[in-house]
């Protein structure tokens, strides 16, 4: 993963959060909340909560005597987030997933959707969730699958890839879908404490207007828009285009639906 992948700044996050979000994630967030219902805790720690997706789903789902945590890395992006969500139960914290700034055993939940793959050290990630949550707390924790098992995302990539065929931008094969190996996520959890481990496959359609939404939200709500702008500051633009037509050839001019998957981990402490 290069150090360009973490870099969500700029305009990435409104563009993340208006296009991607309802495109990729809000499927994924309703089932994370749905999971974390059904294990009733108190207290919810959210780690990489992005623009918060996951946190707005938590709180329409919740009980409203459960407290949540949400933390990310980025300051852009859950500055982002505190302006999506006005609720009590709710504090926004700038933190490290690497390094929790919170006691051992303080939280009955740990979830994280989608950000595992930007962690530098993965068991160390899952072992600080460990460290926080208490005796049979669940960590919830989502991936997503292979690229070319995420339809609009593959085409994206290929399509920017041959704008530059010497240095094709990877950022979306690399890091978003260059996690999706289960038997590297078991060990890895494993290696961090954890032995009640459950892993599964979920599909989901990722639905749009027009093939121009996904193409704004990977070209211009990803670091893929800091690869290409590296390469030609002139062509993110272009990129989108080319984008959007690659994705009407191979989906139709309106409404568009492709499949997504992802892989859901619950391990239990």
């Amino acid at each position: 993963m290069g150090d360009s992948d973490k870099v969500f700044a700029g305009s990435i996050p409104e563009f993340y959060d208006r296009y991607l979000v309802p495109l990729i994630f809000e499927p994924y967030a309703a089932d994370l909340a749905r999971r974390l219902l059904e294990a009733k805790p108190g207290r919810v720690l959210e780690v990489a909560a992005g623009t918060g997706v996951v946190t707005r789903a938590m709180a329409a789902r919740l009980p409203p005597n459960v407290s949540i945590t949400a933390t990310d890395l980025n300051d852009a992006m859950i500055n982002h987030a505190r302006t999506t969500l006005a609720d009590p139960r709710v504090t926004w914290k700038t933190a490290d997933a690497q390094n929790l700034p919170f006691d051992d055993a303080s939280f009955d939940a740990v979830v994280c959707q989608f950000g595992a793959m930007f962690f530098p050290d993965k068991p160390g990630a899952y072992a600080q969730a460990r460290r926080v949550l208490k005796p049979g707390g669940r960590f919830l924790f989502s991936v997503w699958g292979k690229i070319t098992d995420n339809e609009f995302a593959d085409v994206v990539t290929q399509t920017v890839g041959e704008m530059f065929p010497n240095d094709p931008p990877l950022f979306l094969a690399r890091t978003p879908h260059g996690h999706h190996d289960e038997a590297r996520l078991r060990a890895d959890l494993v290696a961090a404490g954890f032995t009640d481990i459950k892993i599964e496959t979920r599909d989901e359609r990722s639905k749009a207007p027009s093939p121009r939404e996904p193409a704004v939200a990977y070209c211009e709500g990803t670091p893929l828009r800091n690869e290409i702008e590296a390469r030609d500051k002139n062509r993110l633009q272009e990129a989108t285009a080319r984008a959007a037509e690659a994705l009407a050839r191979r989906f139709g001019n309106g409404p568009i639906d492709g499949l997504i998957r992802a892989i859901v981990v619950t391990a239990v402490k």
